[in-house]
């Protein structure tokens, strides 16, 4: 069980591993995608900012409240930073724009956002002679500003711009978070119903190796009390250990019987291998069945009604047909008491074969009825260990009607009848 876990908890995270990487590698690109929009949006205002340098712009974004307006401003300062000019409608203090500029020196070429009076900002460092260069071919008659080295800086209010991507952010990671925690739980909702059944084919293989065990334990238990009686006698004759090695042959006889039983459910794990259809009469082949058993019908007293019409073929497997019939036929003859009735009855209808065998007796419990297959289960323990059977055949018979494509069902009334009933396709 534990070993079960481990393999679902490895499932489970392989799984979360690789959607995680799927969602982060999405979002990612989403995020970048924008990224890399609002940036080149805000690069080409500001190269239009750079060319109409001098220019206060301000502008707002249709719908958007009265915080979001998009602010510029320029300034002209020479090569010691110092501030020759500066053209904005802002009500900012001398020092704002002494800041702003001692900034943009310091890091010329930094595209990062800057924070100045609460606003995030991006701006553009450009010489005064490529100002002039644009500014020519646009317009003419601009000033000789001299040939000292001057620089004008441009500065663009990106506020609403971080924001938006601030928001992004928050949204991506916020839907990414709650994503990732709903498809951990479909998940393991899902890996819990996926190893459901391996757990139930698991107990029923612990079980199956603890009732085999069982089973052999008390013919090895016969073998090796006798075997201890005839070493302790060992003078005596054969004759006179006769018993002895009687219950010997009774516990190998057995162990026999219990190790054919086990290799014909291990071998209809693959019955492909196994099951050879072919076209032949099942019901001549149920009619010999009925008729090798006829003997022990008549030593119990038993009374029968067979109804098998003749001559109907059928594409399957003849040897485990003949096997499953056997199977139900001893189940019954063993199950019903002494003067009782016997009903078999074999049909065709619709391109399907119909096979019933019918008992009077003590009946199956509703409670025994749903297991009545299982391998080693055994709904009266104490007639059954008087009978020698190990709760093997019913399952047997399921495995092969399984195989060849059939449906086996079991049904019962306490104290008045069982019904076993199989169908088949004909071909």
């Amino acid at each position: 069980m534990e070993m079960i876990k481990r393999f679902r908890n490895k499932i489970l995270i392989i799984n979360m591993v690789l959607i995680s990487a799927v969602v982060l590698s999405a979002f990612y690109a989403i995020y970048f995608d924008s990224y890399k929009n609002i940036n080149n949006e805000i690069e080409n205002t500001l190269v239009q900012g750079s060319v109409t340098a001098g220019i206060m712009v301000e502008a707002s974004v249709e719908g958007s409240d009265s915080s979001d307006v998009y602010l510029m401003f320029s300034v002209i300062a020479d090569s010691q930073g110092n501030i020759l000019e500066h053209n904005s409608s802002l009500n900012f203090e001398t020092e704002f724009y002494e800041k702003a500029v001692k900034t943009a020196m310091e890091r010329p070429n930094s595209k990062a956002f800057i924070g100045l009076n609460d606003r995030q900002w991006r701006y553009r460092v450009v010489p005064i002679t490529e100002i002039r260069f644009y500014e020519n071919s646009i317009r003419n008659g601009v000033n000789d500003m001299g040939d000292d080295v001057k620089t004008a800086i441009v500065f663009l209010d990106v506020t609403s711009y971080h924001k938006t991507l601030v928001n992004l952010m928050t949204t991506l990671l916020t839907v990414g978070g709650a994503s990732l925690i709903a498809v951990f739980l479909i998940s393991l909702y899902f890996s819990n119903r996926t190893m459901k059944p391996l757990v139930e084919v698991w107990q029923k293989q612990k079980q199956f190796v603890a009732d085999a065990s069982h089973e052999l334990k008390t013919p090895i238990s016969i073998i090796n009390a006798n075997y201890d009686l005839l070493i302790a006698n060992s003078e005596e004759t054969i004759q006179s250990q006769m018993k002895w090695l009687d219950y010997i042959r009774i516990g190998t006889d057995r162990m026999t019987k219990l190790t054919n039983s086990l290799l014909m459910l291990a071998k209809f794990d693959d019955p492909e291998k196994i099951l050879k259809k072919t076209s032949f009469d099942l019901s001549k082949t149920i009619q010999e069945v009925v008729f090798s058993m006829e003997a022990a019908i008549l030593e119990k007293g038993i009374e029968s009604i067979v109804s098998i019409p003749e001559n109907i073929t059928v594409n399957s497997d003849p040897e485990g047909l003949t096997q499953v019939v056997s199977i139900l036929l001893d189940n019954a003859i063993k199950y019903t008491d002494g003067n009782g009735r016997i009903s078999i009855t074999f049909a065709q209808s619709n391109n399907q074969v119909v096979f019933s065998v019918r008992n009077s007796g003590k009946g199956i419990s509703k409670q025994d009825l749903s297991k009545i297959f299982d391998r080693f289960y055994r709904a009266d323990q104490s007639r059954t260990n008087e009978n020698g059977g190990h709760g093997l055949g019913l399952s047997i018979a399921k495995a092969i009607i399984d195989a060849l494509g059939g449906r086996i069902r079991a049904e019962s009334v306490e104290g008045e009848y069982t019904t076993f009933t199989f169908c088949l396709n004909q071909y």
